[in-house]
C-alpha cells in the first residue's frame, strides 16, 4: 500500500522513487531465493552504489548526495521494505564510512572517500567482540605502535559484511586507559593476517554475511588511524547515534512490508462469507499494525529532524531505534497471525519478516541498552 510521505523537495521525491524503481526492478523477485541459499548479493551494493544510494548522507565534494537524514532514511526504509538484509547493508555500510567522513583529515577523505560512496568499495564495522558487545569500553583487541603504523591482534564479533566487505573499519585498544584508550583504524580487506571465520548460522537476514573477523598481527599504517590515539570510542558512539536512525528507518520499512502483505492478504481470504478484513477482531489487529508502522516512522523522523538541525539526537536515536524495532516485531508477528497457518509457512514472507526482525531489536545496541541510554538522558 503506498506510504504518504512529506518529503522537502523534489530532488527528494526523485531519490524515493529511484529507490521503489531498483526494489521492484532487481530486489523484490530474488529476496526469498537468496535468503534461502544464504547468498550474499554482492551486485546489488554495485547497482545502488552507481545508483547513487550508498552515498546519500554525504558531501557531493567526494561523490555523496549530499541529503538530509530525513530524506536518505526514507530511501533506506523503502530498501527495507523490499528486502531487509540489503536495507541492513546499506545501513552499515554508512556507518562504516561515517568516521572517516567525520573525523578523518581532508587528505584521508580525498584518498578513500569516492571509492566507499561510489560502491565500488562496500565497507563493514568492527566494534564488538564476543565477550564485549554492549560494553565497547571492554573490547581486548589490541593495537600496538611499531615503526610506521600499528599491528593488530584480536578478534572483532558480529561483522556484517564480514569476509566479503573491501574495508573494515575497526575499533582497537591503543592503551589501558579504558574507553580513553580505544583508537579507529581504516583496515583494508586484504591486510595480511586478516581473515573471517565462517559465517553465523543466523535465524534470519540470511542473505547477510555476519561473521568474526580475526586479526593475527595486521600491519596497518598509521595513515590508516582515523582521529587521534584515544579517540576511538568518542568516534564509535557518534556513529552508533547514526547507525541507530538507520536501523530504525530499515526496521519500519520491514514492518510496512509485513503490513502490505498482510492487508493483502486480508482482502482476498473468505471466512464466513466474506472477506476475513471485514470482521472487526481481524480488522483492529490490522489497524493496530498501521498505527505501529507510522508511530515507526514519524518517531525516527523526528530525531533525524533534530540530526539535520544539528541539534542533541542521542536520546531521539535510541528512542527510533527502541520504537521501530520493537513495533517491527509487533507488526510481523500479527502478520503471521492474520495469514494463519499460510504465515507460518515459506509460501508467504511472512514467517520470514518476523526471523528478521527479532535481530533488530539486538543489534545496534540491544533495546535494553536503548531504555539504558534514555533513562541516563532523563536522569541528567
Amino acid at each position: 500500500m503506498p506510504v504518504s510521505r512529506l518529503l522537502p523537495s523534489e530532488e527528494a521525491r526523485d531519490l524515493i522513487d529511484l529507490a521503489h524503481s531498483i526494489a521492484a526492478k532487481d530486489l523484490i523477485s530474488r529476496a526469498a531465493a537468496a535468503e534461502r541459499s544464504e547468498t550474499f548479493p554482492r551486485d546489488v551494493f554495485w547497482t545502488l552504489g552507481r545508483a547513487g544510494l550508498l552515498s546519500l548522507p554525504y558531501s557531493e565534494q567526494y561523490g555523496g548526495g549530499e541529503q538530509a537524514a530525513e530524506v536518505y532514511l526514507q530511501v533506506f526504509e523503502v530498501l527495507g521494505t523490499a528486502w531487509a538484509s540489503v536495507g541492513v547493508g546499506v545501513s552499515v555500510h554508512a556507518l562504516s564510512c561515517f568516521p572517516l567522513v567525520s573525523f578523518g583529515t581532508d587528505e584521508q577523505r580525498e584518498k578513500w572517500l569516492p571509492d566507499m560512496l561510489s560502491g565500488e568499495l562496500l565497507g563493514a564495522y568492527c566494534l564488538s567482540e564476543a565477550h564485549a558487545g554492549s560494553d565497547p569500553a571492554a573490547m581486548r583487541t589490541k593495537a600496538v605502535r611499531v615503526e610506521g603504523g600499528y599491528v593488530i591482534t584480536g578478534a572483532k564479533a558480529w561483522t556484517t559484511h564480514g569476509g566479503q566487505a573491501d574495508f573494515y573499519t575497526v575499533m582497537a585498544r591503543t592503551s589501558d586507559n579504558g574507553g580513553r584508550g580505544i583508537s579507529c583504524f581504516l583496515v583494508a580487506a586484504d591486510a595480511e593476517g586478516l581473515s573471517a571465520a565462517q559465517p553465523e548460522q543466523k535465524m534470519g537476514l540470511t542473505g547477510s554475511t555476519t561473521a568474526t573477523m580475526n586479526f593475527d598481527g595486521v600491519f596497518v599504517p598509521t595513515e590508516r588511524r582515523i582521529g587521534d590515539e584515544g579517540q576511538g570510542l568518542k568516534i564509535a558512539l557518534a556513529g552508533l547515534d547514526a547507525g541507530r536512525l538507520g536501523i530504525a528507518a530499515v526496521a519500519t520499512g520491514l514492518a510496512q512490508g509485513a503490513l502490505d502483505l498482510a492487508v493483502s492478504y486480508a482482502k482476498e481470504r473468505e471466512a464466513f462469507g466474506t472477506t476475513i478484513i471485514n470482521h472487526e477482531g481481524l480488522a483492529f489487529v490490522l489497524a493496530d499494525m498501521a498505527a505501529a508502522v507510522e508511530s515507526a516512522r514519524a518517531t525516527y523522523l523526528a530525531a533525524a529532524r533534530l540530526r539535520d538541525a544539528g541539534r542533541p539526537y542521542r536520546r531521539e536515536a535510541a528512542i527510533a531505534k527502541l520504537v521501530a524495532t520493537d513495533n517491527a516485531m509487533d507488526v510481523a508477528t500479527n502478520a503471521v497471525q492474520v495469514l494463519g497457518g499460510a504465515g507460518y509457512t515459506r509460501d508467504f514472507p511472512a514467517e520470514r519478516y518476523m526471523r528478521e526482525a527479532k535481530v533488530m531489536q539486538i543489534f545496534e545496541g540491544t533495546n535494553q541498552i536503548q531504555r539504558l541510554v534514555i533513562s541516563r538522558d532523563l536522569a541528567r
